[in-house]
This record gives structure tokens, C-alpha cells and sequence, in this order.
């Protein structure tokens, strides 16, 4: 009888949608335990991807599904996560201490990608992840300012072939701002910019990383190329504004990213909407709808919409993002809302071969 139970029980909290979430449990993670014994049960769940935010909120609802199941009277639920490292593309060898390489891309500038990028590397870490940050603009990076680093800062030697990351906000980082003046034009050829870019990322010493953000250049020149072909890169986020034309470089993104097999977590609307400061009055100052229709025509996931806000832009440009300045603000909930659909998008490409759930029974 108790088996029967536990095994009901099991196949409940398997098929149940975790609020936020568009697919059953068994998409996203595993029942690592549970016992079932006179009416009472305790069950430990591992998610995929972290959920520091949501982890309280899980627990009571599955809970809440334990019960429904004929037989529990109570329940007892742990959510936990691990985050297990994805195949890049074309079986491309994954790097040393880093279980996954996002890439997050837009198909032209001006559209916050950076500003996207930094926020989504600083929810990651919020949600309990260990988190990296590749400033892959060799031409003009931005991610020092927006860490807060100090100009003139430098990473410090490891051994004879590595630097060190830099750490700012809880995340590692690397930029080519940390080696160069902020007036120092980056005037290289191609070759050399994909060459720096290796060095960055492979002659950096990323430590134990979840995730290791890359925030790409604009469009789909040499560098995207050279991440696509030689960076085992788990997935993509592709950066996109409203408007016509920004939504027809994003599909040029999208396109290239599938060319070399690697698949696209989702889309980012940017400066969805404006939110008048004085009078609350919404204006889609860029049009309306542009990412959802272009992620509804690629199949892929609709992370979320950001607004136009110059509190995003300021603390931005200040190295205090919106993350950090204002960690339970709204913009900070949006940003940590696409972060965790992206992570969950990404775990659910994990291939189903998780180990069989440890069950015991007991009538005490």
C-alpha cells in the first residue's frame, strides 16, 4: 500500500508545473528522495538551474500537490538545486571549471545588450549560482564601467599562462578594459580580435563557474563566428528593441545561431515601454509586440520585456546595477524573472539520464 502511494505521490510532483514555468517538473529537474510512511511525507527535490527566489514558494506548492495524492496527509518538501554542465555544439570539449557558456547576442547596437548582459550575470548569483562575466567587445568594452571597476585596475598573474578574473558585485569578470586605457583604440584586424578574444576566455582562471556569461558584439561578424565554431557554448540569449529594424538583425542572430547548432534559450525585449516618472502614463515608444512575434516565429521562449527606464541606464553607467543598487526594486524582479527562464530553458535541454530516485517506505 505504501509503495503504491509513494509511487503516486512520485508521479504527481512529476507532472505537476511549477508556478512561472511552462513544463512539468521532470523537464526541469528530479524527485532525489522521498518517503512515504503513515500519511507523512518527505521529499527532496533538484532542480536544474537555481531558484533562490522562488525556492520557498516551490516548496509550498508542491507540498500542496503531495497532498492531493490519496494516502499523504502531510508533506514535507526540500527544493534544492544542481547544475550540471551541457554539451556544446558539434561535441566542441566544454572548458575546464565552467559547467555552461551563455552567449548573449543582439543583431545590432544600441539595444542594452551589455546593460542586459550584466544584469542577467548579477541574477544568476543572486538565485545561488556561481557566476562568470566575458566582456567579449574587444572593439569597445563596457563591462568595467558598468562592474564599477576602477580604471587603471589590472587582473592579477596566476602562474605563468593565466589572469586571474576580476571579481566585482560577487561575479567573476574579464574585459579587455581591464588591460587597456579607456582611450586606447582596440585598431585590429579581425584575426586579432578573435585571437584576443580566445586569450580572454581561455587564459582566464574562471573558478568552479555555473555560468559563464558572453557578452558578444553587436552582429554577426568574426567574433560570433569564432565563439560559435570553437567556444563550447550551451545556449544563446538574443537582445532585441521593438522596433522593425532592430527585430531584423535579431532574426539574422537567431539564424546564425542555428546555423552552428547552438540553440536559442529565448529573447529579451529591451525599451518595451516607457513609464512616464511624473504621471505613470505607458507609451511603446518603439512599437509593441516586436519580441513576442519573433520569438512566436523561431519557437523559442519569450523571457521578458524590460522597460525603457533611466534608472536602468544610470545605475548602469554608475558600476551599481540595478541589481545591486536596488536588489528588491521591480526592474530588479524582471531581470531575475528572465534569468531564471533562461536557466530553466537551458536545464531543460539537460538529457534525461538523471539517476532513479532513492525511495524507501516505512510504517512507523
Amino acid at each position: 500500500m505504501a509503495a503504491d502511494v509513494t509511487e503516486s505521490a512520485r508521479q504527481q510532483l512529476m507532472s505537476a508545473v511549477l508556478p512561472g514555468l511552462s513544463q512539468p517538473l521532470s523537464d526541469y529537474g528530479r524527485i532525489a528522495e522521498i518517503n512515504v510512511g503513515n500519511g507523512r511525507a518527505r521529499i527532496n527535490i533538484e532542480l536544474g538551474f537555481p531558484a533562490r527566489s522562488q525556492q520557498k514558494a516551490f516548496e509550498q506548492f508542491l507540498a500542496e500537490q503531495a497532498i492531493n495524492v490519496n494516502g499523504v496527509e502531510s508533506a514535507e518538501v526540500q527544493v534544492t538545486w544542481s547544475i550540471a554542465p551541457h554539451v556544446g555544439q558539434q561535441n566542441v570539449k566544454n572548458m575546464e571549471n565552467v559547467r555552461n557558456i551563455i552567449a548573449v547576442a543582439s543583431g545590432k547596437g544600441g539595444v542594452g545588450k551589455s546593460t542586459t548582459s550584466v544584469n542577467l550575470a548579477l541574477a544568476l548569483a543572486a538565485e545561488g549560482a556561481r557566476v562568470g562575466l566575458l566582456d567579449a567587445d574587444i572593439y569597445g568594452p563596457s563591462q568595467q564601467m558598468m562592474l564599477g571597476v576602477a580604471e587603471g585596475r589590472r587582473p592579477e598573474q596566476y602562474g605563468t599562462h593565466y589572469l586571474m578574473p576580476v571579481e566585482a558585485h560577487g561575479i567573476q569578470s574579464m574585459s579587455m578594459g581591464y588591460l587597456v586605457t579607456e582611450k586606447t583604440p582596440m585598431v585590429w584586424r579581425g584575426p586579432m580580435a578573435t585571437g584576443a578574444l580566445q586569450q580572454l576566455l581561455y587564459q582566464t582562471y574562471w573558478q568552479d563557474l555555473d555560468y559563464l556569461i558572453i557578452d558578444l558584439p553587436p552582429g554577426t561578424g568574426d567574433i560570433q563566428l569564432t565563439l560559435s565554431q570553437k567556444v563550447p557554448v550551451a545556449g544563446a540569449v538574443v537582445v532585441t528593441t521593438p522596433q522593425d529594424i532592430a527585430l531584423l538583425d535579431a532574426k539574422k542572430g537567431i539564424e546564425m545561431f542555428r546555423k552552428v547548432s547552438v540553440p536559442v534559450l529565448g529573447v529579451v525585449e529591451n525599451m518595451a515601454v516607457h513609464v512616464c516618472s511624473q504621471c505613470g502614463h505607458q507609451e511603446h515608444i518603439f512599437g509593441a509586440g516586436g519580441g513576442d512575434a519573433i520569438a512566436a516565429d523561431y519557437g523559442v521562449p519569450m523571457l521578458g520585456a524590460l522597460p525603457l527606464s533611466l534608472q536602468i541606464r544610470e545605475q548602469a553607467d554608475s558600476g551599481l546595477p540595478v541589481l545591486v543598487s536596488d536588489p528588491e526594486g521591480e526592474a530588479a524582479a524582471l531581470y531575475r524573472q528572465v534569468a531564471l527562464g533562461m536557466a530553466a530553458e537551458l536545464a531543460k535541454r539537460t538529457a534525461s539520464a538523471s539517476a532513479a530516485p532513492k525511495i524507501s517506505i516505512s510504517d512507523d
